[in-house]
């Protein structure tokens, strides 16, 4: 959820340009934090927020995308937001558990995606989520979330899940963590990275990313 704070931006990006920047587009600072997290090196992308299936009670921000919205609105909307986060490469969603299991809005997002040659990552904020589906229809470049590194936001909670996340890439070869910019997150990734990059190699989220076959 970055593009609210500057200074926590900065510390994240102080600790390896591997490390890669999803942007909200109604953020305050989003221009200037993208901006700083290209010029260091650090790759961009587009934090898209969408329709959880708690909304109201979960509120995914001004500009999310709703399944209310007729096919022109959401398609307009989207485009704004892809206009809005300088230097992106690709999306993954804001929360969205009950727009990701829709099939048709996926479907119409990903060919938004595949003409201006981006890739998308689905947070899986749903077991029944379409991302995947949606993204072999269109043949755009596609990664699923492993792990949220941060959900509890405690030092030893986060410290298991990035072993989590260690068990994972081995296991499988490669693998998608997603964090936040709280600070014991950025606490325990500035001490536990030097032995994580020991074991694995940390690569921009566009290595990830793979045409559904």
């Amino acid at each position: 959820d970055i593009g609210y704070d500057a200074e926590i931006a900065e510390k994240l990006a102080s600790l390896d340009k591997s490390l890669t920047f999803s942007v909200l587009p109604n953020a305050p600072l989003k221009r200037k934090i993208a901006e700083s997290a290209a010029a260091k090196g650090i790759q961009v992308m587009l934090h898209l927020p969408m329709e959880p299936v708690e909304y109201p009670a979960a509120n995914p921000g001004e500009g999310a995308l709703f399944s209310s919205m007729s096919p022109k609105q959401m398609l307009a909307q989207l485009e704004q937001h892809l206009d809005a986060v300088p230097h992106i490469r690709g999306v993954n969603n804001h929360m969205g558990s009950r727009l990701t299991a829709t099939s048709s809005p996926m479907y119409h997002l990903m060919s938004v995606l595949k003409k201006r040659q981006m890739f998308f990552i689905d947070s899986f904020t749903t077991g029944d989520s379409r991302c995947l589906s949606a993204a072999r229809n269109t043949q755009i470049p596609f990664a699923q979330r492993d792990i949220f590194l941060d959900h509890v936001q405690e030092a030893e909670a986060i410290r298991t899940q990035i072993r989590r996340l260690i068990h994972a890439a081995k296991t499988h070869g490669e693998a998608i963590g997603i964090g936040h910019p709280h600070s014991v997150t950025y606490n325990v990734l500035k001490e536990e990275l030097p032995n994580l990059k020991k074991e694995i190699r940390l690569v921009p989220a566009s290595e990830l990313v793979h045409i559904v076959g």
